[in-house]
This record gives structure tokens, C-alpha cells and sequence, in this order.
């Protein structure tokens, strides 16, 4: 199973509505933690009811709780668009 596979598999803890993964590490080549073949940082855009009421911090921490180990090794980076249904993506 590929990295993203398995990042998608562990996000459906969160019964996401809506999930982008893009793997941005070719953006990153020579940068400290970048790996050749990739895997190593990553955007995400997550929709889930489990985010209504829950401040930016709170999101962040549900979504590195669902990835558990993948968050030390290989993911590097992760940047986060964490939102409730109905929020805006703007």
C-alpha cells in the first residue's frame, strides 16, 4: 500500500465528506526531511462533521492522531485545511 493510500485509509476515522491529498515533496527536493521517490510532505483539504465547534488546533491534533506513526516517519511536512461542513474554502 502507497504512503497516500494508507493516509487516506487511516483519515476515514474522521468519515471525511471530502478529502484532497497532494503530495507536494518534488516542491521540496533538497530540503531537509525530502527523500527521493517523495512520500515526505503533503497538502490536505479535509471536510468532516468531527471538525463543527472545534477550534484549528483541535483539527490539526484529530487529523495527527488518525495518521499516529505516519506523522514521524515518512511524512515530514503536512500542511492542513481542516473544515466543517458548510464552512467556506476561502
Amino acid at each position: 500500500m502507497s504512503v497516500a493510500e494508507e493516509m487516506r485509509r487511516r483519515l476515514q476515522a474522521l468519515a471525511p465528506l471530502r478529502l484532497e491529498l497532494v503530495d507536494d515533496s518534488a516542491r521540496h527536493a533538497g530540503h531537509a526531511g525530502a527523500a527521493p521517490g517523495g512520500n515526505t510532505h503533503w497538502s490536505l483539504l479535509i471536510v468532516s462533521a468531527a471538525f463543527a465547534g472545534k477550534p484549528a488546533v483541535a483539527r490539526q491534533r484529530m487529523v495527527y492522531a488518525a495518521l499516529g506513526d505516519l506523522m514521524q516517519n515518512p511524512i515530514h511536512a503536512l500542511a492542513i485545511v481542516a473544515r466543517a461542513p458548510g464552512e467556506s474554502d476561502a
